[in-house]
């Protein structure tokens, strides 16, 4: 129930006064620095020892439309994989995030080795490897995955950017609730389409407005991970551990907004972006 305390919940006297428990706040700051604070740039920064920035901007002119026709493709492909086939993977247990880590390495080690020429076949795989893991990690957060909202929320996360740049415009620099309400719209008109039509048509126009809003952010990330793939000296080793960054960026940033979907479900979406808000770098 999003924005009200769930029935038949014991509720501890200081979340009537308006707070939560210490454990819960633990959770939320947690989560927080994940969904604002850790980016995929740094990280390859850190791998290469070259600002990711710089990288991108001796990127041939040809990769922009590369890339904006790969996002395109991959987010198609994400969008059929989450409506269709999500809904069946049920198994209990913690999310096997190694193994999807490892599927990804491999299939980033084409994309090292044989650079730009090989993006629009190897980001599809990523994608859906990553949608797949970030199923898996909203399921063990008690997440219904034959829920279509549900199903939507995994492909939230793609358009989640934990980054912070200085030299891009300020509309990709809005946090972490102010994305989910700008995408609220597009997601509760996909959602209701679906549910009226089913899932056989992903080129509706409702759908479509969703993995555009989704495939502006996500399309700066992928930028990001070319750059660093693009560097010659990278080759398919730094290819597969590139990709292994890229999807272990994505499963941090799932497991932080399934936490954060799951204490709204426990305890009022107002009350966690309430206390969200408040959790400041030095608490």
């Amino acid at each position: 129930m999003p924005d009200e305390i769930m029935p038949n919940k014991i509720v501890p006297s200081e979340i009537i006064d308006g707070d939560l428990p210490d454990d819960v706040l633990a959770e939320l700051k947690e989560a927080k620095a994940t969904l604002e604070h850790h980016g995929l740039a740094d990280r390859l920064t850190e791998l290469i020892g070259a600002p990711i920035t710089a990288s991108i901007k001796m990127l041939p002119d040809i990769a922009e439309d590369v890339l904006h026709k790969a996002v395109d493709k991959s987010l198609q492909t994400a969008l059929q994989v989450a409506l269709r086939t999500l809904g069946q993977e049920t198994k209990g247990g913690k999310p096997k995030l190694i193994s999807h880590k490892l599927m990804a390495g491999l299939s980033g080690a084409a994309g090292g080795a044989f650079g730009l020429s090989t993006v629009a076949i190897e980001l599809p795989v990523s994608t859906v490897l990553i949608l797949r893991s970030v199923a898996d990690i909203a399921r063990s957060q008690g997440e219904n995955l034959k829920d279509v909202n549900t199903q939507l929320a995994c492909l939230e996360v793609f358009a989640i950017d934990g980054g912070k740049r200085s030299d891009i415009d300020d509309q990709t620099e809005i946090g972490y609730f102010a994305v989910r309400a700008a995408m609220s719209k597009q997601v509760a008109d996909a959602s209701k389409y679906v549910l009226k039509h089913g899932a056989s048509e992903t080129a509706a126009p409702p759908l479509v407005k969703l993995l555009q809003m989704i495939g502006k952010r996500f399309g700066m990330v992928v930028s990001e991970k070319l750059a660093a793939q693009a560097i010659p000296v990278i080759g398919a080793v730094g290819g597969a551990l590139i990709n292994s960054y890229f999807i272990d960026h994505y499963q941090d940033l799932a497991r932080a907004h399934f936490t954060v979907r799951r204490l709204e479900r426990e305890y009022g979406k107002a009350l966690v972006e309430e206390a969200y808000n408040r959790i400041t770098e030095s608490d």
